[in-house]
């Protein structure tokens, strides 16, 4: 893989032994790069992480794709690194696609209830379809109001995610379709 990282200006200016990261733009979506990322994030290398992608965003990159294929490791705080990403470029029509997760590290975004808020898929392929896809799903499908499968009172969710019923408590998720699930 070459190492693209000249792609935005300044990228290089820190490094990390525990988490490297090489860029590769990708030319069948606008302003989009693949991130490929090898090692680990946690609490000690996450802001480094995070300002190397913000580096990426601020140079219009608003889609991008983390291949984490080689990323062992990812702790809560680094699930809340994706999480800033997907803030940062959602506004701007973006979005993120993680792909080629690690069965023990996709474990971390299950457990935590993030599986839910990112796009997974597992192959690049689907994820540059991801991508071309018209519209989003979810501007057609929210707000929607439901009845919660356990105590049927009546909800409105406004977005895809995770939801607690103000009625029985119980935990409900809610995906890009609109489909309710327990937990």
């Amino acid at each position: 893989m070459n190492n693209n990282n000249n792609l935005v200006p300044g990228f290089n200016d820190e490094k990390d032994d525990s988490l490297k990261i090489n860029l590769e733009k990708l030319s069948e979506v606008e302003n989009c790069l693949t991130v490929y990322l090898t090692g680990y994030i946690d609490t000690y290398n996450s802001s480094f992480f995070q300002k190397r992608i913000s580096k990426v965003v601020e140079a219009g990159y608003t889609n991008l794709i983390f291949n984490c294929a080689a990323l062992n490791y990812v702790s809560s705080t680094g699930i809340g690194s994706f999480t800033a990403f997907l803030k940062m470029v959602k506004p701007k029509g973006g979005d993120v696609v993680l792909l080629e997760i690690q069965p023990k590290v996709y474990e971390v975004f299950q457990l935590l209830g993030f599986s839910q808020f990112f796009n997974i898929k597992d192959s690049m392929s689907d994820a540059i379809n991801f991508f071309k896809q018209e519209a989003p799903i979810e501007e057609s499908v929210f707000p929607k109001i439901f009845s919660c499968p356990v105590c049927s009172k009546s909800l409105k969710a406004t977005r895809s995610g995770r939801f607690r019923c103000s009625e029985c408590k119980s935990i409900l998720a809610i995906d890009q379709q609109g489909q309710v699930f327990l937990g």
